[in-house]
C-alpha cells in the first residue's frame, strides 16, 4: 500500500502577519499545496467533496452600535422626559409678556406725538376756586380769576379764529371761523359741535362776524341756539347733545343778526322772496323745546336719568 505523502503542519512553517480584512470581505481563496496537487492522480477515488467556491459566504457581523456620549449637567438643574415642555410652555407665556413690554414704550411715544381733537391746544394756568370771566382777545380764548384777575385759562386752535363767545353759568361757548362751536368749563374743552357747511358764509360780509349766531334759549342757560341761515339747532349746554333742528321754509334764510328774546321765547327773523310767504310766517318764536306752535308735545331736555331735577352744572 503506498503511502501519500502530506505536507507539513502549519506550525512547522512561520506564520506571516496578515493584513486587516476590510469589513464584510469574504475570506481569500487559498491555493493547493505543490506536494498534494502531484500525488493527486496516485491518490485512489474518494468522493466529491464539495470546493470552497460551493461554500456559503459567511455572513457580516453587525457593526457594533457606539453608545453616545452622556451630556454633562450642570448642578442644581433639573432632568428628565417633562423638563423641555415645562420649558416651552415658559417660553409660550413669557412671549406676549416680553411683546407687552416692548409695546408700552412705542405706544406711549405715539400718544404723545398724536395731535389733540380738533387742534386744541388748552393750557391751565391756576386753579380758581370761584367763577371766571371769559374773554377773546386775538387768536385766543382766554379766562381769568374774576376776584383776582389772574389768569385762569387759555384756548387756541392754530390756524383758527373765534368769532364769537357766549358766556353762560360756568361755561364759554366759542364759534370759530372754520364753523365749530366749542365750550369750555371747569378748566377743561368739554365738547365740540361742527355747523355744517358754514366757513364759506363765516368769512363772508353776510355773517357779520358771526353775529347773534350763538344764542340762549332759557334763562337757566341750559339750551343753546345755532343759527345759521339754512337752519336753527338746539344743543344742550351740560354735555353737546344736539335736541332739535328746525330747517328754514322754502325760499326763506333766517337772520341770525336779527333775533330777540322776549319772555323766555326767542323771536328770529326768516325774510323771504317778495311774495313767496305773507309777512306772518317771515317771524318764528322758539324756545328750549323747539318751535312755539298751539298744542305742540314736544320732547324733554333733561339729561338721562335726571328727569324732573334741574340740570346739575358739570364739574
Amino acid at each position: 500500500m503506498s503511502t501519500v505523502p502530506t505536507a507539513p503542519e502549519a506550525t512547522d512553517a512561520p506564520t506571516p502577519t496578515a493584513a486587516p480584512t476590510p469589513a464584510c470581505a469574504p475570506p481569500p481563496t487559498a491555493a493547493p499545496t505543490p506536494a498534494v496537487a502531484r500525488t493527486l492522480a496516485d491518490a485512489p477515488p474518494v468522493a466529491a467533496t464539495p470546493t470552497l467556491g460551493d461554500a456559503p459566504t459567511p455572513t457580516c457581523a453587525p457593526t457594533p452600535a457606539v453608545a453616545p456620549t452622556p451630556r454633562l449637567r450642570r448642578p442644581g438643574l433639573r432632568s428628565g422626559p417633562g423638563r423641555r415642555p415645562r420649558l416651552r410652555r415658559l417660553a409660550r407665556l413669557a412671549a406676549p409678556l416680553l411683546l407687552a413690554l416692548l409695546t408700552v414704550p412705542l405706544a406711549t411715544a405715539a400718544h404723545h406725538v398724536r395731535p389733540a381733537p380738533y387742534g386744541d391746544r388748552f393750557t391751565l394756568h391756576a386753579r380758581v376756586e370761584g367763577d371766571s370771566v371769559p374773554y377773546v382777545t386775538g387768536r385766543a380764548v382766554r379766562a381769568r380769576d374774576a376776584d383776582s384777575g389772574r389768569a385762569h385759562w387759555t384756548y387756541t386752535r392754530p390756524g383758527r379764529r373765534p368769532l364769537a363767545l357766549l358766556p353762560a353759568r360756568g361755561h364759554a361757548l366759542a364759534l370759530w371761523d372754520d364753523g365749530l362751536v366749542t365750550d369750555t368749563a371747569r378748566g377743561a374743552v368739554r365738547w365740540h359741535r361742527a355747523i355744517p357747511a358754514s366757513a364759506p358764509w363765516l368769512a363772508s360780509p353776510a355773517a357779520r362776524g358771526g353775529t347773534g349766531v350763538l344764542r340762549l334759549l332759557d334763562p337757566a342757560a341750559r339750551m343753546l341756539a345755532v343759527v345759521t341761515p339754512q337752519r336753527v339747532a338746539a344743543y344742550r349746554v351740560a354735555d353737546g347733545d344736539l335736541r332739535w333742528t328746525l330747517p328754514a321754509r322754502e325760499g326763506c334764510a333766517f337772520d341770525p343778526a336779527r333775533s330777540v328774546r322776549r319772555h323766555g321765547v326767542l323771536l328770529l327773523a326768516q325774510p323771504c322772496r317778495a311774495g313767496a310767504t305773507p309777512w306772518t310766517a317771515q317771524l318764528v318764536a322758539v324756545d328750549g323745546l323747539g318751535r312755539v306752535t298751539p298744542r305742540r308735545t314736544p320732547l324733554g331736555n333733561e339729561l338721562p336719568g335726571s328727569a324732573g331735577k334741574p340740570v346739575a352744572r358739570p364739574r
